[in-house]
């Protein structure tokens, strides 16, 4: 008896598709052609099935959203990133109400309230006080649109959670993307209700790759951040990942080929956070992919289908 192979589909739950990166600009200076298409074509053949685009301020999630109208497999979060909250100062009514008729105006296209949260990492950018005021802030667009929340957390997440905590009346569940805290605080995210996104930024370390051993599958979803956050050949995890692509510098690229950009992230590497959390879990590859699969579709997209 024959056994057809299990085609995986993915669904990258945070690409920053938007990037100057994908026009061939790298810090302000043109290094090739535009290639997203390729870029997108490459990660359609890989299997991927949706991707979620980013949208970090008011701006951004305009951006995400006119690229989205370009393929029906692409979706928009809309919100406001922590170190950009600053642009809800001035009049923090009306940059809400411009989210909001945003997601008004583009309910087949939004799946999220976000990219929102904390980052203590980076409060060069944005002050921590202005930070945990509108980040509550924007927390009742989830329960008034019935949209689950993109959640960025760094060096924050006893905040986070509280805040969170606070608020369950408003939000209608999430996930924490990019996650790449302790085991303590995955349980008390775990305890919310939350998801946990995962990518390349997550499994840097060998605490990392521990923490994620601990995800409950039914609550794990997996990512590329990309152009950012790469699994990169030092990262502990490398050693499990099975699917690699060629890739150049910038400066030698050629849209003609199937090369990649070297330190600049794609959504078809996706494949490559599965193949280590499947090795470091010890689950079934493609049973592990489903789960995933199966928790993304619910989370953001079961008013869709």
């Amino acid at each position: 008896m024959r056994i057809m192979a299990v085609l995986r589909k993915y669904i990258d739950i945070g690409a920053n598709l938007t990037d100057e990166m994908y026009q061939g600009i790298y810090h302000g200076s043109k290094k090739h052609a535009p290639d997203l298409d390729k870029v997108l074509n490459r990660s359609w053949a890989g299997g991927m099935d949706k991707m979620i685009i980013t949208g970090g301020s008011l701006s951004d999630s305009k951006k995400a959203i006119d690229l989205s109208r370009t393929d029906s497999r692409l979706f928009s979060t809309v919100g406001c990133h922590p170190t950009r909250c600053n642009d809800f100062v001035p009049d923090p009514d009306k940059y809400l109400n411009s989210l909001r008729e945003l997601i008004v105006e583009n309910k087949d296209k939004v799946v999220a309230i976000g990219e929102c949260g904390l980052d203590y990492d980076r409060l060069h950018f944005c002050e921590k006080d202005v930070q945990l005021k509108y980040f509550e802030f924007q927390l009742q667009l989830s329960k008034e649109f019935n949209l689950p929340l993109f959640l960025h957390c760094r060096a924050a997440a006893d905040d986070l959670v509280d805040i969170l905590s606070r608020n369950q009346d408003k939000i209608v569940g999430g996930v924490v993307h990019s996650f790449d805290g302790t085991e303590d605080a995955l349980n008390k995210i775990l305890a919310l209700g939350l998801y946990i996104g995962i990518n390349g930024c997550s499994l840097r370390t060998k605490e990392n790759l521990e923490v994620a051993t601990k995800i409950p599958t039914e609550r794990l979803m997996i990512e590329t951040d990309c152009p950012w956050c790469e699994v990169k050949s030092t990262h502990p995890g490398y050693g499990h990942v099975v699917t690699k692509f060629p890739s150049v510098k910038k400066e030698k690229y050629d849209i003609g080929t199937d090369n990649q950009v070297k330190g600049r992230n794609e959504p078809v590497n996706i494949v490559q956070v599965l193949e280590i959390l499947a090795a470091v879990r010890k689950e079934n590859i493609d049973e592990l992919a489903k789960s995933i699969y199966d928790n993304t579709n619910k989370l953001f997209f079961s008013n869709n289908s």
